[in-house]
């Protein structure tokens, strides 16, 4: 079984960056200048039988098996 983690944040935008820009520093993970501070603020945890061919492993498949997954 592999874990699968929803986590909630709570962001204080400083910089007064866009929507898509606020996501692209989160995925990136690189907080410049600190323009961000995330913080989780819930976490959810699923288990689930993980493969190469698993639906959240699959880019045109992921939303919605995530949307599933955490109901």
């Amino acid at each position: 079984m592999t874990s699968v983690y929803k986590i909630e944040l709570l962001i204080v935008n400083n910089d007064k960056l866009s929507e898509d820009e606020l996501i692209c520093v989160i995925e990136n993970a690189h907080y410049p200048n600190r323009c961000i501070y995330p913080r989780v603020m819930k976490i959810e945890k699923r288990e689930v039988e993980w493969s190469d061919d698993h639906p959240l492993n699959k880019r045109d498949q992921k939303r919605q098996a995530y949307e599933e997954l955490f109901k």
